[in-house]
């Protein structure tokens, strides 16, 4: 892996590469992915070397009674080191999710609980949006379908970046709520919850859409209270008419921006399903993992009243759930990638 990084460095500066431009996009990705694995080697090498050296003067019976307990403290110290950089190095060669390093499409769709779960929709929505600023993920609004309330029946967003989809990936799945509605005057405590799906977005060399398998419709764009009205028909519909999806567009005043972004999500579901269909074909092994994405497991219960947010698959509590729905997520987040690597670690053992 050393050998083929140094390698694609070169390739990389090459003229004749950079005039390639997808070439050049092929061998950078490929050349991102081995440099964290390079570094962990890179460090374990450096701490074994360093190792080597301490046992030579512990062996040389010349050595000076001072140098040998310096290099004796040296070499605990080393070894120590060398046992967390071969674990972090152990970690870097775990078989990865071919996906990781996609940008996501994120549906959040309001789900039992009438207006409290759509006002719900909207606190997931915001929090995505405020994740990414922190991450540095560049976020997007695909479509939206409001409550006259301020509530999100259904949102499609996207989230552009690098690595966005190895963190989002488990939000996938019902995320619950329990607090107190506005319009509630007894003070009792409700329970909704909304549906959360992450799908990996999808290349155009990925998925071949054949134009003849689409119904293309426009309208006018419209949402609650007036807001985002068009005069113009430049809201789009497609259908894609084999496997039945429906995706549309309304965010956007261009029918032809309307349009991409909707053929974006398309790609994205289709890519979704048929990476589903051949991985329940080859094997089962996807839905053991922490965050398999299934839509109906209750993954995350937000209690207002308590201030306490929790992680069902890996029994995190938080008491900080402010900052969690203001995109302070990262906490459970790493939680998950532990539990998903920890679990992978094992397997390998």
């Amino acid at each position: 892996m050393k050998a083929r990084f140094d390698s694609l460095a070169e390739r990389i500066a090459d003229p004749a590469v950079i005039a390639d431009r997808t070439l050049w996009r092929e061998l950078v990705r490929e050349h991102s992915r081995l440099e964290p694995i390079v570094a962990a080697y890179d460090g374990y090498s450096a701490t074994e070397a360093a190792i080597a050296d301490c046992r030579e003067i512990l062996a040389d019976a010349d050595s000076e009674k001072e140098l040998r307990e310096l290099a004796e403290d040296e070499l605990r110290r080393l070894s120590e080191k060398a046992e967390e950089q071969l674990r972090e190095l152990r970690i870097q060669l775990l078989p990865k999710d071919k996906n990781d390093e996609r940008n996501v499409i994120i549906e959040i769709r309001a789900g039992t609980g009438g207006d409290e779960a759509a006002l719900f929709g909207a606190v997931l929505m915001r929090m995505y949006e405020r994740y990414a600023e922190r991450r540095g993920f560049r976020y997007e609004l695909i479509d939206v379908s409001e409550t006259e309330m301020g509530g999100v029946k259904e949102a499609v967003l996207s989230l552009s970046g690098r690595g966005a989809y190895s963190r989002l990936k488990y939000e996938s799945g019902v995320h619950r709520v329990q607090r107190v509605p506005e319009t509630e005057t007894q003070g009792r405590i409700h329970t909704s919850a909304a549906t959360v799906a992450v799908l990996p977005e999808a290349e155009d060399v990925e998925v071949e859409i054949d134009p003849n398998d689409l119904r293309i419709d426009t309208y006018r764009s419209s949402g609650a209270g007036g807001q985002h009205v068009n005069k113009t028909e430049s809201a789009i519909r497609i259908t894609h008419i084999p496997t039945g999806i429906v995706v549309q567009s309304q965010d956007e005043r261009s029918q032809g921006r309307n349009k991409e972004q909707a053929m974006k999500v398309l790609k994205s579901r289709l890519y979704e399903l048929y990476s589903r269909r051949q991985a329940e074909k080859e094997a089962s092994e996807r839905r053991s993992q922490v965050g398999s994405g299934d839509r109906s497991e209750r993954i995350r219960t937000y209690n207002f009243p308590q201030s306490r947010v929790t992680d069902h698959r890996i029994n995190m509590t938080l008491y900080k759930l402010p900052q969690f729905i203001d995109g302070d997520m990262d906490e459970i987040i790493e939680g998950l990638i532990l539990a998903e690597r920890t679990r992978l670690l094992a397997g390998e053992e």
